[in-house]
């Protein structure tokens, strides 16, 4: 059996003479082509640039290290009395609390027992607690373990202007990771260290 001569049934004609039998295959093989176009094949894997992002990449970097975690504990006994000649206050640890959550970072609030009968507002500290905001340690137990020992595990930084002078040997690891503060006027200023100071 003769083969057919496909070439044979592509003919030349002039524009607006060929057979509608031909414009019509024309016209398929033009859209064909351009649906190759318009669709190129994506790459394997899906879209790109997806893996490599990271969260809160979209925050503006002030250039201060943050910690790994996102994580704050908070020496809340520490910052209540920060203010000088004064009570313990629980406005400043709202304060410090309200100024990590605008950095976007995590605070978790640990108090020493002793702190409740301390408190200038007894019944919003009070409040804080059974929501559990802050996190107080029990009765009769030093409350610089469970900061230390929960920013190790947790492995986060430590705000707090205490120095752990007695239980800091023991955690060299959360001593890089302690972030200094002050609080004027109802303005909080943080300072995070890269390094130790130069003595």
């Amino acid at each position: 059996m003769r083969r057919r001569d496909r070439s044979a049934s592509y003919k030349s004609y002039p524009v607006g003479d060929a057979p509608d039998g031909d414009r019509r295959r024309h016209r398929r093989h033009e859209s064909l082509a351009g649906v190759k176009e318009r669709r190129p094949r994506q790459p394997a894997g899906g879209r790109r640039g997806r893996r490599g992002e990271k969260p809160n990449a979209n925050r503006p970097d002030d250039g201060t290290p943050r910690p790994q975690s996102e994580r704050v504990i908070v020496d809340a006994s520490n910052v209540a009395h920060s203010t000088e000649k004064s009570s313990a206050r629980l406005a400043n640890v709202r304060l410090v609390r309200d100024r990590l959550t605008e950095d976007g970072l995590t605070p978790i609030l640990v108090a020493d027992a002793a702190l409740r009968h301390q408190i200038d507002d007894a019944d919003g500290y009070e409040a804080l607690v059974k929501a559990g905001e802050i996190q107080q340690a029990p009765a009769g137990t030093d409350a610089d373990y469970f900061i230390l020992t929960f920013a190790r595990e947790l492995n986060a930084a430590v705000l707090s202007n205490d120095r752990f002078k007695e239980r800091i040997a023991h955690f060299p690891e959360v001593k890089s990771r302690i972030i200094r503060y002050m609080i004027v006027a109802g303005e909080v200023v943080l300072e995070r260290r890269t390094k130790r100071r130069e003595r």
